[in-house]
């Protein structure tokens, strides 16, 4: 967010629901611009679900008041706008809508993103939104804003952000991640019982809640047991129809393909899952049918499913996803073809690299294992990574504490404590 101020751009903060982006912009962001001098009349704040600024919900009250407590151009003033999606659109009566065609008729309302453009282009001013993905989601953005706005992507707490608080040893604190995760009150809460009530709870009154309205489904029968599919399914390839056979037998009713395409949109755009697709390492190119989609939270994954199906296995490896994704990383699934002999015939087959990062710079293999205790495993686990036919960084991640390594083949193994809590020794 820092490298980010003054950039001419509408910064607009979002993530899953309750992950703390209001807390970040009027708190943290806030005391740290103060502790650099920003006096406190520099600072112009509203929260549109308070009662005191329900009238600023009119775009056109909202602009007014703005300009009024920004009136010193020799000034510069940063201003946090809280809840933006409770904003309403306004229609503009100046304009003769008979004269408006049918399908402009959009044209005919001021809304947000028109007085935010507008404030926008007034150099004294930083301006930045925070709001729920009910109704303010990434398409959204993109949309409306285009060039003109920075989305700052904010994640429930990483492990180490989690781990000073948490006030357990390393490889407890890490049991406790896996368990619970990082939504921020979660992770404050210290009774167990209330974890799991509030993150339970989270699903159905807030992120189902504001898909089905925003998208005006029937219920939620199909949303439930196609979130339920998802997160049993974390770390494994699927496709639409597989979800919809898995969401069918769940619901004991069936549903089509197409529906569960767009229910899997809208559950990546309220940022409950993240979708990785599958890359060709040798063919460099993506494959259409099928990829893996990983929860933005474990906590969120596990109280969906009542603290049940806890592989380990999958858990660390949507823990290692979620973590390249928060630092900024565009993350693939990597499959390398192979052509080989068996029985005299040549055979292709596929196998799997967990990870292709693109950290800007370069590209690096990952593969997430909880261990490669002996010969038979590591050969398992690094085949894929050494058969790419190329000479980007290979690291395996591995379960506990294990400081950073690397083989005769110039493969690195490192423990997945270290690798979350000090990215500047893996990358």
């Amino acid at each position: 967010m820092l490298n980010k101020r003054w950039n001419g751009k509408v910064k607009i903060i979002t993530g899953i629901r309750r992950c703390g982006k209001s807390f970040l912009l009027s708190t943290l962001f806030k005391d740290y611009l103060k502790a650099e001098g920003v006096e406190d009349d520099c600072f112009v704040e509203i929260a549109l679900d308070k009662k005191a600024y329900v009238k600023y919900r009119n775009p056109n009250e909202l602009y007014d008041f703005v300009l009024s407590r920004t009136q010193e151009t020799s000034r510069r003033y940063y201003v946090f706008i809280d809840e933006i999606q409770l904003s309403f659109k306004v229609k503009n009566e100046d304009i003769d809508e008979r004269l408006v065609p049918e399908e402009d008729r959009d044209m005919l309302y001021t809304t947000f993103y028109d007085i935010l453009n507008d404030l926008m282009a007034r150099s004294n001013l930083d301006i930045y939104v925070a709001g729920s993905n009910s109704k303010m989601l990434s398409k959204d953005i993109v949309t409306n804003f285009r060039d003109r706005g920075t989305e700052i992507k904010v994640y429930p707490l990483s492990f180490k952000e989690y781990y000073p608080v948490s006030g357990l040893e390393k490889v407890d604190a890490l049991e406790e991640y896996l368990t619970y995760g990082g939504m921020p009150l979660a992770v404050l809460e210290k009774d167990e019982g209330e974890k799991r009530k509030y993150l339970k709870g989270l699903h159905k009154r807030v992120y189902i809640k504001d898909i089905v309205e925003r998208y005006h489904l029937k219920d939620d029968e199909v949303m439930e047991a196609l979130i339920d599919a998802l997160s049993s399914a974390v770390g494994s390839l699927t496709n639409p129809h597989n979800l919809a056979n898995a969401a069918g037998t769940l619901m004991k009713r069936s549903t089509s393909n197409h529906t569960v395409k767009n229910y899997l949109d809208y559950l990546e755009d309220a940022y409950l899952f993240v979708g990785a697709k599958r890359y060709d390492v040798k063919g460099k190119r993506y494959f259409d049918n099928t990829q893996k989609y990983y929860s933005t939270d474990t906590g969120l994954r596990n109280a969906k499913l009542n603290f049940r199906q806890q592989e380990r296995s999958h858990l660390m490896e949507n823990m290692v996803f979620m973590e390249l994704i928060r630092r900024g990383y565009s993350v693939d699934v990597g499959v390398v073809e192979l052509t080989q002999m068996r029985d005299g015939k040549k055979q292709q087959s596929q196998y799997e690299i967990d990870f292709v990062v693109n950290t800007g710079r370069e590209k690096v293999y990952i593969q997430s294992a909880l261990n490669v205790d002996s010969e038979e495993k590591r050969f398992q686990e690094t085949f894929s990574m050494k058969n790419s036919g190329d000479f980007f960084r290979k690291i395996v991640i591995l379960d506990g504490n294990a400081k950073a390594w690397t083989d005769d083949d110039g493969i690195m193994y490192v423990g997945v404590i270290p690798f979350l809590l000090e990215e500047s020794a893996i990358f």
